[in-house]
């Protein structure tokens, strides 16, 4: 009787614990989240979604497209994180590359980690596949523009109230001759953040 009672007693512990466990609830995707106060996903597609606007609507970018024989290349440089907090700065730069490159106005060639996995199995071929079949070396496409930038935030605090203020800048420029072909800055970002007051 007493093992039953123990084995009852046992399972009754492991189905409260599971029924304190997370609760999760799907929500669509372009819904607006703010729990923390911190960067988030809507932060990114308003920040990108005005940055694209402003490249793909420069007079500057269409001179240097027109200037260039075919479609000017771009490759993609460094998105720096210069907050104080933990920002996944890919995610900017991989959305500005797919929406500007589905827009037909620019090209992009890899970089980074994805040439250096391309040039490796470049170097493989040459030893392991067939003459005929192996990727010639030597073949990269260079390219025309570096696309780069930058988040940084402000933080303005006093008691339990906290302001921040994200400035994102993103800048296209010409590898030939360090001239840049186009800047923009997003500063829409702004977040007043109430914590409750600590109680005595």
């Amino acid at each position: 009787m007493k093992k039953i009672l123990c084995l009852m007693a046992a399972v009754l512990f492991i189905l409260s614990a599971c029924a304190s466990g997370p609760s999760v609830s799907r929500v669509d995707a372009s819904t607006q989240t703010d729990l923390s106060g911190y960067w988030n996903d809507t932060d990114v597609k308003i920040v990108c979604e005005a940055l694209i606007k402003d490249c793909l609507s420069s007079a500057r970018v269409d001179q240097a497209i027109k200037a260039k024989r075919g479609t000017p290349k771009v490759i993609i440089g460094r998105f720096k994180n210069e907050s104080s907090e933990h920002i996944d700065t890919s995610i900017i730069s991989s959305i500005m590359e797919t929406t500007i490159f589905n827009s037909g106005k620019l090209d992009f060639v890899a970089g980074g980690a994805t040439r250096d996995e391309l040039r490796a199995e470049r170097q493989d071929q040459q030893a392991n596949a067939s003459e005929a079949s192996a990727a010639a070396l030597g073949n990269e496409t260079g390219a025309d523009f570096m696309l780069t930038g930058s988040v940084k935030a402000i933080v303005d605090k006093a008691g339990n109230e906290t302001v921040r203020t994200y400035f994102v800048t993103a800048e296209m420029s010409d590898i030939e001759t360090n001239s840049r072909m186009w800047m923009g800055q997003n500063s829409e970002i702004k977040k007043i953040v109430v914590r409750p007051k600590n109680k005595l």
